[in-house]
């Protein structure tokens, strides 16, 4: 054949497969009939099946097929009630104008820990260097210490940041808004005509908390119950905590003062896009 300039790749039988077809199918059938079954289960079924499959190779069937081992996204737990709220919502503001979201000042409350860790970090590293210093997180238990916070925003940026002391209950929280949300509406130029969204916990639905929004003519926003995936805060509360704890605060006070300091610096153009 070389004489003649000419090759021919002739076909090899190869590594026969661990898994066969009907095997494979098999687990991805019980895969999608349970998303949540583990490799060890899968094993069992295999082995039921009267094909003893090595949780690797099960693995890399699975990867064939399409499927993939991921971490489990979180969601709020939704009843038919909800769910029924959540659309009925949707519909009602699908076509809200953009001069109406730009006057929605939202809001919520959260707790940024001192040492808290609210992303997984990766590190490159040698084997058996695991608990070597450069390789490690310093952790405290219960994450050293947190603290509470009330924030708002708008179209136009970041309102008033604050740390909550204590316990909250109505009449705090009466308190509370009389004191930071009027000058929030000012700071960010909404006029008295701004709308205004929080959710329903008890303490906001309170009738102590109603009577003083409806007397200071504070339109509130309705909000389906389990629903923070609906506000857009959430998007700057993950900004804010990525912003703090990389400037690696050491006390409460300084945590605090940090908050406040990288609050202002989330950027308008960040703001208007989450309010839109």
């Amino acid at each position: 054949m070389k004489r003649f300039g000419k090759t021919r790749t002739l076909p090899r039988p190869g590594r026969p497969a661990k898994l066969s077809n009907h095997g494979r199918r098999a687990l991805v059938r019980e895969v999608k009939k349970n998303p949540k079954i583990t490799v060890a289960e899968l094993q069992r079924c295999s082995r039921e099946m009267g094909e003893s499959s090595t949780k690797s190779t099960i693995t890399a069937a699975l990867h064939q097929s399409g499927l993939y081992g991921r971490g489990v996204r979180r969601k709020p737990l939704l009843s038919a009630r909800h769910m029924k709220a959540r659309i009925e919502f949707a519909k009602k503001h699908m076509k809200d104008s953009q001069t109406m979201t730009k006057k929605i000042l939202w809001s919520d409350e959260t707790k940024i820990e001192l040492f808290g860790v609210n992303s997984k970090r990766y590190v490159w590293r040698k084997p058996g260097t695991a608990h070597h210093l450069p390789n490690t997180i310093p952790t405290v238990k219960h994450g050293g210490g947190s603290i509470m916070l009330w924030g708002c925003f708008s179209a136009a940026g970041t309102g008033r940041l604050v740390a909550i002391e204590g316990k909250m209950n109505a009449a705090k929280y009466r308190d509370f808004l009389e004191e930071n949300l009027f000058q929030s509406a000012q700071d960010l130029r909404l006029g008295r005509r701004f709308i205004f969204q929080q959710d329903n916990d008890p303490k906001h639905t309170a009738k102590i908390t109603k009577e003083w929004l409806q007397n200071n003519s504070v339109t509130v926003l309705d909000w389906p119950s389990q629903s923070p995936d609906l506000n857009p805060i959430e998007h700057l509360w993950r900004d804010l905590k990525m912003a703090v704890h990389q400037r690696s605060p050491c006390n409460l006070t300084e945590l605090e003062r940090i908050c406040k300091e990288e609050w202002q610096r989330i950027p308008k153009s960040r703001c208007e896009k989450l309010a839109s």
